[in-house]
């Protein structure tokens, strides 16, 4: 589920969600039914793990609530940002909307970080009382600050042993989430969708949380005084959703500084490309065939949300005339915006062959700039360019056209 392009790790294991089924209007769709199943079951966990880790005082469930929570979150957010994403460019927001998306998993990873790091904390916390506080003030009924009593005062004594009941809760869940991760993949097969493969796996690594907490809350019972073994879960668990968090944070992070698009996209657009050329485009206006003459020399492309942004450098011949590249990058675009999902947008540049240029070299050095080493200018010149700036919404001056 959440966002078709959004990669999430947990427990070690990365795999990619798809809103395919989940923003579908064909309600009938056994796809779309079962991952809509999905996204309710996960919602009545989140609320049935919290209220029960919080009545039977089990910190291993209320992590393995948080853990579903944030998955629901993560549902939710790709839900309110599709539409929007995918909106078309606009004059104030020529490259479209698509880091909306990033801004909102910026948050959600925000909140799986910090909600993991708070639960490890108080995680810590019961254990010192246990084993510190409790042991130095035994046959002392005074009140115990706790080792991040700045977060809030520990009250009692340190991990207290968690109710069966919520073991039973854990139980519960591993088989619903076994049964989900069972039926998802059916389907999966039936359709050959990696998608709901993906979605299926998801429910079966969700369950590993609550096996955690099923050991650790069961052990806590079957062994000696070992209420300690509680929070340890809830240690074990919140790692995971920082893990998970850590990963989501720079993925967002590195998407909103516009890092490049990974390998496999950038094969696929190559191969796209490659077959552009070499279909009927190949053969010029006059017949000829030349598709063997132009050569990909670079492709690169940054990604914003669901969408690919990608610049495509052609190499052709000198001689080559803009009605000759006109067909070439019309059918270069529309290849590439068919067969490889996610592409919205498409710039194609030509340059000769025999030219060393690649994209680096479309950046202007710094030394060239105005800014660096402005050269004098009366205050007419200075009027005008500024006029002229607030005129056409640029800042280039007199200066920078003699200097370029």
């Amino acid at each position: 589920m959440a966002s078709a392009l959004q990669a999430r790790e947990h427990a070690g294991h990365s795999h990619h969600h798809d809103n395919t089924y989940l923003t579908s209007t064909n309600k009938n769709d056994a796809g779309v039914r079962i991952t809509r199943i999905g996204l309710f079951v996960n919602l009545g966990m989140a609320i049935g793990k919290g209220v029960g880790g919080w009545l039977f005082h089990s910190q291993a469930l209320i992590a393995d609530a948080f853990h579903a929570l944030t998955d629901l979150v993560s549902d939710f957010m790709t839900l309110a940002t599709i539409s929007w994403s995918l909106k078309p460019p606009t004059d104030r927001f020529p490259y479209g909307y698509g880091k909306v998306e990033s801004l909102g998993a910026l948050g959600v990873s925000g909140i799986l970080l910090f909600g993991g790091a708070g639960m490890a904390l108080n995680g810590l916390d019961a254990l010192y009382m246990q084993f510190f506080v409790d042991a130095a003030h035994a046959g002392h009924e005074e009140h115990a600050h706790g080792l991040f009593s700045f977060l809030g005062h520990s009250h009692g004594h340190g991990a207290s042993l968690p109710d069966i009941n919520a073991a039973w809760l854990a139980a519960g869940s591993i088989v619903v989430k076994e049964w989900l991760y069972r039926a998802t993949m059916k389907i999966a097969k039936e359709r050959k969708s990696s998608v709901l493969a993906s979605n299926a796996v998801h429910h079966r690594i969700d369950s590993l949380t609550s096996i955690v907490a099923l050991l650790t809350i069961g052990g806590a019972h079957v062994l000696n005084d070992a209420s300690w073994l509680d929070p340890v879960g809830g240690i074990i668990i919140s790692t995971m959703v920082i893990k998970a968090g850590w990963n989501n944070t720079m993925s967002a992070l590195l998407e909103l500084g516009d890092v490049s698009v990974d390998k496999d996209i950038k094969q696929s657009v190559r191969r796209a490309t490659t077959k552009a050329l070499t279909g009927d485009v190949a053969k010029g206006l006059s017949g000829v065939p030349f598709g063997d003459q132009v050569e990909i020399k670079d492709i690169q492309g940054v990604k914003s949300g669901q969408n690919y942004l990608m610049d495509i450098d052609l190499a052709v011949p000198s001689t080559f005339t803009i009605a000759q590249t006109a067909p070439i990058e019309e059918a270069v675009r529309q290849r590439a915006g068919a067969k490889v999902r996610g592409v919205r947008k498409v710039r194609v540049k030509f340059t000769p062959v025999d030219a060393s240029q690649d994209f680096g070299s479309e950046f202007i050095p710094a030394d060239v700039s105005p800014r660096s080493s402005p050269e004098p200018e009366d205050e007419h010149d200075h009027h005008h360019d500024h006029h002229h700036h607030h005129a056409n919404g640029h800042t280039h001056s007199h200066n920078e056209k003699k200097t370029t």
